[in-house]
């Protein structure tokens, strides 16, 4: 029998999303939609309907679930989850804060809001790569009496980072990270700075508190879990983020500087042979190859390689010695924002922590 979940902010781009990454899920099934006040009482159908121009307000390039656009959407704050197996929240960062720990009282809540990424007994999860936090739940659970739990999603910005890191922190020790990236719009939604002639032959060279975010979310993935709690890595990481001229998928410049020798073929190497064993579980959202490895100098490229196996893997190139940081190699990566970084990256780790007896 399928799990039941609601999708919160089930309207907004990320809420879309989450429509289109269960669609036909072997293991999950729409039950409940929520939003904002504006959206409650109104079909599924109607609420992403502009009232005045008739204009459909749906972002996705895939067309919405049919058996979706029926469903009554009802107001967040008061939304009843009886029945419901799991929550995935798509709202912003401040009313997150308000209505996930209302959630977490009695339903697993995963979420792409950035409100709880930081609390001591909450964790960043990224499929593959540190499910070994997932202990942490019970400590969280303990801790506010919860019978349900709050994990969240990683910055879409983190992800192609962590993701990349990890082999090579496993095997070799990181020391230091800088890293530049060249960010796909989709990631801004529809904020101000990033639209129409904004962005059109143009690069944004700030986003504000993206840097902080992937420092911060980069040491605590890699990170060790013991007594209840994460110690960040001992890791320093130097990020720069910028918006650049593309709808979807995130380029990131990444140097990397070691604690034990690493040469390009041994970083390679352990990039290929990364997360075999994670996808060998056959998890239905999973990708066959969590990092794809390309010879050729001019790829990765998000254009060609954002919607590899389906966005969910991270396609890396030009991995050659730095000369400037100790040590240290430097590759490019591209990672596809909006599913592997959002909500198809939720829905996998839903399917790990029902793997894991957590949902």
């Amino acid at each position: 029998m399928k799990k039941r979940v609601a999708i919160v902010g089930a309207t907004g781009i990320t809420g879309q999303q989450f429509l289109v990454a269960l669609r036909n899920h072997p293991w999950l099934e729409i039950a409940v939609l929520a939003a904002s006040e504006r959206s409650a009482g109104k079909s599924y159908a109607e609420a992403i309907r502009d009232p005045k121009t008739g204009a459909r307000r749906w972002w996705c390039k895939e067309e919405p679930p049919q058996d979706a656009l029926a469903l009554p959407v009802y107001e967040a704050s008061t939304l009843n989850l009886s029945g419901v197996d799991l929550v995935f929240s798509a709202v912003e960062s401040d009313p997150a804060r308000e209505l996930e720990p209302l959630y977490a009282k009695t339903t697993p809540v995963v979420s792409t809001a950035s409100a709880f990424r930081y609390e001591q007994d909450v964790p960043i999860f990224i499929p593959g790569v540190n499910l070994d936090h997932i202990h942490l739940i019970d400590a969280q659970r303990k801790n506010r009496g919860w019978k349900g739990y709050i994990a969240t999603q990683p910055n879409c910005t983190t992800v192609g980072l962590a993701i990349t890191l990890k082999p090579l922190f496993d095997t070799f020790g990181v020391k230091k990270v800088i890293m530049t990236s060249m960010q796909g719009v989709s990631g801004a939604g529809r904020s101000p700075g990033v639209i129409a002639l904004d962005i059109i032959d143009n690069i944004i060279p700030f986003i504000s508190g993206e840097e902080e975010k992937v420092e911060k979310e980069t040491r605590k993935i890699l990170g060790t879990l013991s007594g209840g709690n994460i110690s960040p890595a001992d890791v320093v990481v130097s990020a720069t983020c910028t918006r650049a001229a593309v709808i979807e998928g995130h380029t990131e410049s990444v140097f990397a500087s070691m604690d034990r020798p690493c040469s390009v073929g041994d970083a390679r190497a352990a990039m290929i042979e990364f997360g075999q064993s994670f996808v060998k579980q056959g998890l239905p959202s999973a990708p066959q190859h969590m990092i794809i490895v390309h010879d050729d100098p001019f790829r990765p490229q998000p254009r060609l390689d954002r919607d590899a196996e389906d966005g969910m893997a991270t396609s890396v190139g030009r991995i050659r010695k730095d000369t400037v940081l100790d040590n240290a190699i430097k590759y490019m990566l591209v990672s596809h924002n909006t599913k592997m970084g959002a909500a198809k990256g939720a829905v996998l780790m839903a399917e790990c922590l029902m793997q894991k007896g957590y949902v």
